[in-house]
C-alpha cells in the first residue's frame, strides 16, 4: 500500500495546518516572496487544498476576513523565521516547534552544525506529514526529531525522553497554536515552557489580538479555523511574559508588514493595541 493510500486525511484543529501550508505555497510562488517553502505545495496537495481550494465567500466582509487571515500567516511566518535565525546567530542549537503541524523549517532553513530540532504534535498530523516527506524524499538540514504527544498531556516528559536538554538554551515556537487553547491551558503551556528553558532561551509566540474572536468568530463557518478559536492575548502581553521570567517585545501585524515591504494600505479600524507577534528572551 502506498503512502497516499495509507494517509489519514486532515480533520479537526490539525486540518488547519494544511490550510496554512496552502497559504505558504501561494507565497512561495510570488516573485517577491518573503520566504520559500518548497514542501508547502506537497502538504496542501495531500490535504486536498491544491491546486484548488474552497471558493471565497460571497459575503464581502467574510472574504476580507479570510484574506486577512492568509496575510497574517505570511507575516507571522517571516517573523518567526527571523527569530529563529537570530536565535541561531546567538548560539542556540536546540529548537522546539510546539504544535508543529506542516512546518517545514527543518527542511527549508539553513541551520548551524549541531542544531537539534524537535517537532511536537499529535500522532495524526505527524504521520500525515511523514508520508508526504517520504513521497517528496525530503532531507532535513538539521537533526530532526518528532515527538508524538498531546499538548494537554505530559509533553515535557515526552520531549525529555526524545532528547531535549533543558539545561541548555532552547528556541521555542508556538505558531498559530495558543488561539486554539483556553486561557488556563495557555497559562499551563507557558509555565511548562518556562520550566524547561535555560537562560538565553528564545520564545516566539503568535497570539490572537484583542477582539479577534468577536470580529472573526461570530459568524465563522462550522469547522473553519475561526470557529475553533477560543482565546485572545492578555491586555499586557509583555507584562504577562515578564511574570514568567521572559523579557519580551510585542509587535503588531501592521508594524511587521510595513517592515517587510508589505504595508497594509487601509487605515486601522480601531486603536492599535499591543500586537500578537511576540519575541522573548529568557533571563
Amino acid at each position: 500500500m502506498t503512502d497516499e493510500q495509507e494517509r489519514v486525511q486532515p480533520s479537526g484543529v490539525w486540518a488547519t495546518a494544511v490550510g496554512v501550508a496552502r497559504v505558504r505555497a501561494l507565497e512561495t510562488e510570488r516573485e517577491n516572496a518573503l520566504f520559500r517553502d518548497p514542501l508547502a505545495q506537497a502538504f496542501a496537495t495531500a490535504g486536498g487544498l491544491w491546486p484548488s481550494s474552497p471558493p471565497l465567500p460571497d459575503d464581502e466582509a467574510a472574504r476580507r476576513r479570510r484574506l486577512a487571515v492568509s496575510f497574517s500567516i505570511v507575516i507571522r511566518t517571516k517573523f518567526l523565521d527571523d527569530l529563529l535565525q537570530q536565535a541561531s546567530a546567538s548560539g542556540v542549537r536546540q529548537v522546539v516547534l510546539l504544535g508543529a503541524g506542516m512546518d517545514s523549517r527543518a527542511f527549508r532553513m539553513d541551520w548551524p552544525e549541531g542544531t537539534r530540532l524537535f517537532e511536537v504534535d499529535t500522532a495524526a498530523p505527524l504521520d500525515f506529514k511523514a508520508s508526504v516527506l517520504r513521497q517528496e524524499r525530503a532531507v532535513a538540514r538539521c537533526e530532526r526529531t518528532t515527538v508524538a504527544v498531546d499538548l494537554r498531556e505530559d509533553w515535557p516528559g515526552a520531549l525529555a525522553a526524545a532528547g531535549h536538554d533543558p539545561a541548555v538554551p532552547t528556541a521555542w515556537i508556538a505558531e498559530g497554536l495558543l488561539i486554539y487553547l483556553p486561557e488556563e491551558a495557555v497559562e499551563l503551556l507557558l509555565a511548562r515552557i518556562s520550566a524547561q528553558s535555560a537562560a538565553g532561551s528564545r520564545l516566539g509566540l503568535t497570539l490572537g489580538s484583542r477582539g479577534v474572536l468577536e470580529r472573526f468568530g461570530a459568524d465563522a463557518a462550522p469547522g473553519s479555523a475561526a470557529s475553533m478559536w477560543v482565546s485572545e492575548m492578555p491586555d499586557d502581553p509583555v507584562g504577562w511574559l515578564a511574570g514568567h521570567g521572559w523579557e519580551a517585545d510585542s509587535h503588531t501585524l501592521r508594524e511587521r508588514a510595513a517592515a517587510y515591504g508589505r504595508p497594509i494600505s487601509t487605515p486601522p479600524q480601531r486603536e492599535e493595541r499591543p500586537g500578537g507577534l511576540i519575541s522573548a528572551v529568557r533571563r
